[in-house]
């Protein structure tokens, strides 16, 4: 019960690694309010958690509707002591592709700024609805959600990459800012991990992944589900400001 009584707040909650991460949480003691932009799954999800967790259709890139949001949360509980901003997306696609002297494809403006607005701007959105009530109280963790793409690059992935880059620098500024709040803020950066997406891989594509991490496998959404518990909790109250790997021991360029 490593979180009891304490209020969570997670974002991208409805499925993936941000329901894995409501499920740890519950069962760590934490009265979860999460949020998603698919209804169906969180009302369903939202369902079978019961009270007190609750769950709210929003989009973190949506600024009004994450500060009424927010609002609702303190007004229902009272307080917010953990965010954890783990929704995102992707929209792939190579930056240029040139043949025979003339370009037939690239990355498109829209493509491009989706991805900043939801992972990106949705971080900014978040963390600036909470924080004031964090330092209010006088206490909080933030957890967000960047990638080794954000650390290594990826190929066709420019946005992503860009995004989750800037989630890095964002973390390390709002850890010296709200520091003297007594507020940590810290950052994963997952690898591969076995979600929806990559179950839907043919096998032998998913058996090529298994082989590039060291430790031959691919993480599970439990596991990154374990680290955001770690650093939300009192275990991890001298931890600020850091991007903490969990990618098998991955190396960029083996």
């Amino acid at each position: 019960m490593r979180l009891k009584n304490k209020v969570a707040v997670i974002t991208g909650g409805a499925a993936g690694i941000g329901k894995a991460t409501v499920q740890k949480f519950v069962e760590e003691g934490a009265t979860v309010a999460f949020c998603d932009v698919n209804d169906a799954l969180g009302s369903t999800f939202a369902q079978e958690l019961g009270a007190p967790h609750s769950y709210h259709r929003d989009d973190v890139a949506d600024r009004s509707m994450v500060q009424r949001w927010i609002d609702s949360v303190v007004v229902q509980y009272g307080r917010i002591d953990i965010l954890i901003n783990n929704a995102g997306i992707t929209r792939d696609a190579v930056f240029v592709k040139v043949k025979d002297g003339q370009l037939i494809k690239q990355m498109t403006e829209e493509q491009f700024d989706l991805v900043m607005a939801v992972n990106l701007k949705g971080v900014f959105n978040c963390t600036q609805a909470v924080a004031p009530y964090m330092i209010k109280q006088g206490c909080g963790s933030i957890v967000n959600a960047s990638s080794v793409g954000g650390l290594d690059g990826n190929f066709g992935q420019t946005n992503y990459a860009a995004s989750k880059a800037g989630i890095v620098g964002m973390t390390k500024v709002w850890a010296r800012e709200l520091g003297a709040s007594n507020i940590r803020v810290n950052a994963i950066a997952p690898g591969m991990i076995l979600t929806d997406m990559l179950l839907g891989m043919p096998p032998e594509a998913l058996e090529n992944l298994k082989q590039k991490p060291p430790l031959k496998r691919i993480g599970t959404v439990e596991e990154v589900a374990n680290l955001y518990l770690f650093l939300a909790s009192d275990e991890a109250s001298y931890i600020s400001g850091e991007t903490i790997r969990i990618d098998g021991g991955m190396v960029n360029g083996t």
